[in-house]
């Protein structure tokens, strides 16, 4: 059943639209990493006169991939470090994806190292793979540890995998990742002692101090310290949980200063509720109104232990946020014309983007029942009093449809080539419609994503 709400026309001639800027900083990052990675291959060969035979070989091929694969490692900290600068510049999501290319690279980095150092010394030492490995392991200094830290990062890399990831919580994912922070700690003492590029040379070991102090620093301060400074200068508390739809609530924060967090309508920031069961871990949630200096909300649906959790949160609980992260703002807008689409609670951050974005907007929210469309009469409030339209889209039986494809879509919204589109909603949804909106005829650089995946 498809459901439209307009409201009073209203010209929007007058709405003057800027074309953003756009950010140098994912070509800088990008640069920044290759420039390392080639800094490290310089590392190698002002260390290496020659490689001579199978055996040589090989072991320059281990001593390159160990070298980049201990050099991965710091870059996929950095990556996750919530720097705001990264997290603004090139966007969660994609830093979420750079770090999951990179995670699949490091791991194979690593096993590769593994495999062609031990089968290079075997060749050189004239024994078997077996008797080379336990002599290794056993023999050089912190290469136990190393061991025990590629083993984790081996583990870790498993348990990323797409079909184990959809098995697990995201808590559980979330502090299965910490040990890569042992991993690391491990791995970087044997690199230092059992590395041929280290070894003797004072300024390598230096660069390498440098690059983990600087990686670590970074981690400590964006996400430790500056969350704990925030939470006591704001002093968040819950101010009420209010249901929304089936499995769906609201919860209303209060605080000091919260205009100085300086979240925008589309992003989200990493909730952490002190109560019982829940003050272990922050989880990332999107703003469902725009913020007010004095009051906060976030829309949830209940997806988990965590999630499921927040609708009995009691008022008065103490709130921590960490934040505010993702591009999924007003700035990656370059049309005239935005098409706002939700799927379920994929609303949440479309919703107060729906109240602020100036000019043209036109918001399509699907879901699977009417009792399912979480926030809806505050919709259809803003959609009258700006001037907007709304389709409510739902897909109960014995009402008409309305399919995800290009021709469904073009129905809905006339001109849809020449929208900015804003896209929210679980996976399978978001494939479905950036397949529709692209045979649409909308170019790839207007559809902007934000993904529930973690």
């Amino acid at each position: 059943m498809t459901t439209t709400v307009t409201g009073a026309s209203r010209a929007s001639g007058g709405v003057r639209h800027r074309r953003p800027r756009r950010t140098p900083v994912p070509f800088l990052a990008q640069l920044l990493i290759w420039a390392g990675a080639a800094g490290v291959l310089g590392l190698w060969w002002s260390h290496t006169t020659a490689v001579v035979g199978p055996a040589g070989w090989l072991t320059g091929a281990g001593r390159i991939t160990g070298l980049l694969a201990g050099y991965a490692c710091a870059v996929l900290l950095a990556l996750m470090a919530r720097v705001p600068l990264l997290d603004h510049g090139v966007g969660t999501d994609r830093l979420a994806r750079w770090h999951a290319l990179g995670g699949r690279c490091t791991v194979s980095l690593a096993l590769a190292h593994t495999l062609l150092v031990i089968w290079g010394y075997s060749l050189t030492s004239h024994t078997g793979v077996v008797s080379e490995t336990s002599t290794l392991v056993l023999s050089c200094p912190d290469l136990l540890k190393g061991t025990i830290g590629f083993l984790l990062f081996l583990a870790t890399g498993i348990l990323s995998a797409r079909a184990a990831r959809r098995r697990m919580s995201y808590e559980t994912w979330h502090y299965l990742h910490f040990a890569t922070y042992l991993a690391v700690f491990l791995s970087f003492g044997h690199q230092l002692s059992d590395g041929a590029d280290f070894v003797g040379d004072r300024l390598a070991q230096a660069a390498w101090y440098a690059l983990f102090i600087g990686v670590a620093a970074l981690l400590v301060w964006f996400r430790f310290a500056v969350p704990l400074r925030r939470g006591l200068r704001h002093r968040m508390r819950v101010a009420e949980v209010r249901p929304e739809a089936p499995g769906v609530v609201s919860v209303h924060l209060t605080g000091e200063h919260l205009d100085e967090l300086g979240g925008e309508p589309g992003q989200f920031l990493r909730w952490r509720f002190l109560a019982r069961g829940l003050w272990w871990t922050a989880n990332p949630y999107s703003l469902s109104a725009p913020a007010h200096p004095r009051h906060l909300r976030i829309t949830v649906k209940s997806a988990g232990a965590h999630s499921a959790a927040l609708a009995h949160l009691a008022p008065g609980t103490r709130v921590s946020a960490e934040g505010p992260y993702g591009g999924f703002t007003a700035r990656r807008r370059t049309a005239a014309k935005v098409l706002l689409l939700a799927g379920g609670v994929g609303i949440t951050p479309l919703r107060a983007l729906f109240e602020t974005l100036p000019g043209q907007v036109t918001l399509v929210h699907r879901a699977r029942r009417t009792v399912d469309l979480a926030l809806r009469a505050e919709i259809d409030a803003i959609a009258a009093r700006r001037g907007a339209t709304v389709h409510h889209v739902v897909d109960e039986p014995g009402g008409p449809a309305s399919p995800l494809t290009a021709a469904g879509l073009s129905a809905l919204v006339p001109d849809l080539a020449a929208h900015d589109v804003y896209l929210c909603g679980p996976p399978g949804m978001a494939r479905a419609a950036t397949g529709a909106l692209r045979e649409a005829g909308v170019p790839a650089r207007r559809i902007h994503h934000e993904s529930f995946a973690f």
